[in-house]
C-alpha cells in the first residue's frame, strides 16, 4: 500500500471504503428508526440492483458468464451482504452505533488470522501487534460502553453482529483465496445485489411481522436511498477494487477509520463531545494501521 509509485485509483478506492462505510452506521441507525431492518436491507439492495441494471443495459454489458461465475457471486452475496450487511442492520435496532463499531472492528483481526490459516499471508509479530494495537485503540475509545456487553437486552444483537463479523471475514478471505480476474466489477456486484435483494425481501416478509408502511418516515427512507447508492454501489465497488490491489487485511483494516468517522459524525451532527480519550484512541488506531500496513517493499497486483 505504501508504494513509491502512487496509485491514485487505489487511493480513491481506499478513501471511498473508509469514508462512505464510515457514514453507514449513522445511515442505518436513521433507517431502522421507523423501518424494519430486513425491509431496510431489501430496499437498499433493490435500489443498488436497479442502478447497476440500468448502467449495464445502457452499455450492453449485462450477460451471463456461466455457472462458476454466478456461483461465486452468490457465495459472496450470501456471506458479505445477506449475512454481514443484513445482520448488522438488524443488530443496530438494539445495539448503539458505538458498540456496533467496536465489534465490527474485530474484522481485520479475524481476516488476518484466517489469511494466515489459509496461507494467504505469512504470520508475523508485526502483523499481530499492529492489528491488536488498533483493536486496543477502538476498545479504549468505547471503554465507557463496554458494560453494554453484559446487558441481557444486547445479547441477541451481539449474536447477530458476531455472525456479521464472521460472514464478512469469510467473504474477504474467500475473495483472496479464490482469485478471479474480472474486467467488470459492476456486473459482479449486480448479481450480488440482485441475489441478496431477493433473499432479504423474503426475510423481510417472514421476520418483520405486521408492518405499517404509513409509519415509515421520510428521513428513514432517504437514509435507505443513501445506503443503496453510496453504501452499496459506490462503497462495494471501491472495496472490491481495493481487494484486487492490496491484501485482505490491509483493506479490512479500514474498519478502524470507519469508527473514527462515526465519532466525527456524532460530533458534527449530534453535538457529541470529542474528549481526550477520543484523541488517545485515535493515535492508537492510526499507529496500529501504520504498523500493520508498513513494509519496506510490497508488490502490488496490477490486475
Amino acid at each position: 500500500m505504501l508504494n513509491a509509485k502512487l496509485d491514485f485509483k487505489l487511493l480513491f478506492a481506499l478513501m471511498g471504503v473508509a469514508i462512505i462505510w464510515g457514514t453507514t452506521y449513522l445511515g442505518i441507525r436513521i433507517a431502522v428508526d421507523t423501518i424494519p431492518p430486513w425491509f431496510v436491507t431489501a430496499i437498499r439492495q433493490s435500489i443498488a440492483s436497479l442502478i447497476l441494471l440500468v448502467l449495464l443495459l445502457s452499455k450492453g454489458e449485462l450477460k451471463y458468464l456461466g455457472w462458476p461465475h454466478l456461483r461465486r457471486q452468490i457465495i459472496l452475496s450470501f456471506l458479505m451482504i445477506v449475512i454481514s450487511n443484513g445482520l448488522t442492520t438488524v443488530a443496530e435496532q438494539t445495539i448503539p452505533s458505538g458498540l456496533t463499531s467496536l465489534l465490527i472492528s474485530l474484522v481485520p483481526l479475524v481476516v488476518f488470522m484466517g489469511s494466515v490459516l489459509f496461507k494467504l499471508q505469512k504470520p508475523s509479530i508485526k502483523g499481530f501487534a499492529g492489528v491488536l494495537l488498533g483493536f486496543l485503540g477502538v476498545a479504549f475509545l468505547f471503554r465507557q460502553g463496554l458494560g453494554d456487553l453484559l446487558d441481557p437486552d444486547y445479547k441477541t444483537g451481539i449474536m447477530f453482529l458476531s455472525l456479521a463479523i464472521l460472514g464478512w471475514a469469510t467473504g474477504t478471505i474467500y475473495i483472496k483465496k479464490n482469485v478471479q480476474k474480472t474486467e467488470n466489477i459492476f456486473l459482479d456486484l449486480f448479481y450480488q445485489f440482485a441475489f441478496s435483494a431477493v433473499v432479504q425481501w423474503l426475510f423481510a416478509f417472514l421476520f418483520s411481522g405486521d408492518t405499517a408502511v404509513d409509519s415509515w418516515s421520510l428521513p428513514s427512507f432517504l437514509a435507505i436511498v443513501y445506503l443503496g447508492v453510496f453504501g452499496s454501489v459506490i462503497g462495494f465497488f471501491c472495496f472490491h477494487y481495493a481487494l484486487k490491489k492490496v491484501s485482505a487485511v490491509k483493506t479490512s483494516i479500514l474498519s478502524y477509520f470507519n469508527t473514527i468517522i462515526a465519532i466525527f459524525l456524532g460530533w458534527l451532527i449530534l453535538d457529541e463531545i470529542i474528549t481526550r480519550d477520543v484523541i488517545i484512541a485515535t493515535v492508537l488506531i492510526i499507529s496500529g494501521v501504520v504498523i500493520t500496513n508498513y513494509t519496506r517493499k510490497e508488490k502490488i497486483n496490477q490486475t
